[in-house]
């Protein structure tokens, strides 16, 4: 039987340089055969991150928050309280090594878990994450960055839960200036995080 990833929630917010150097210590060991899989459910203070494909036009105003560049695909986004980062560190030499089947699995866990508050996230074609109908208007609740190191998997999904929204108006959130930002508690789902992660669990399954 394959051994079950560490599944791991910090309480506390984790600095974003700290969450990196963790995962770039876990990878390693993970490739070398000393650490198993993890799934890191985690919160960041407020901050911004740009993945390899973003373009500094789209940095609007930091608000002076500090601006991160990051391996993970994608491009600018926004980090903070209530919002629930998971970061999966999956060894895709077990798993087919298949970056982009990963990404889609990852989409998959949202929407998943997202039904279990009645609420139907999507895909669309050409946009990586899950979008919703909010009142009429396509906006995206989930962002999803990817990196992979020798077929090691690391960074992962952000999930808005009940974060300050008004912080994605300093960027162009993933270079998609005509859509908007939204979540659970913007369309009317109060849950706790504790709530969140546990729809998450239930639905790991199809992941691992």
């Amino acid at each position: 039987m394959a051994e079950m990833p560490e599944w791991r929630v910090s309480k506390e917010p984790v600095s974003y340089p700290a969450a990196v150097e963790e995962m770039e210590k876990r990878v390693a060991a993970i490739e070398a055969g000393g650490a198993s899989e993890l799934i890191w459910l985690l919160e960041h203070p407020p901050l911004y991150t740009a993945g390899t494909s973003a373009d500094d036009k789209e940095l609007l105003d930091t608000h002076g928050l500090p601006v991160y560049k990051t391996g993970r695909g994608g491009r600018f986004t926004y980090h903070g309280p209530g919002q629930r980062v998971i970061y999966i560190l999956r060894d895709l030499r077990k798993h087919g090594r298949d970056v982009r089947q990963h990404v889609c699995l990852l989409e998959d866990w949202v929407v998943r878990a997202l039904k279990d508050f009645d609420i139907i996230g999507e895909r669309r074609e050409g946009r990586i994450g899950i979008w919703v109908d909010n009142a009429g208007c396509e906006e995206k609740i989930a962002a999803i960055g990817v990196r992979a190191r020798h077929w090691i998997t690391y960074h992962g999904l952000a999930l808005n839960v009940a974060p300050n929204l008004d912080a994605f108006k300093g960027i162009i959130p993933c270079g998609l200036a005509t859509f908007g930002v939204t979540s659970l508690a913007a369309m009317g789902i109060n849950v706790s995080m504790d709530e969140v992660d546990a729809a998450f669990e239930r639905n790991r399954g199809h992941l691992f």
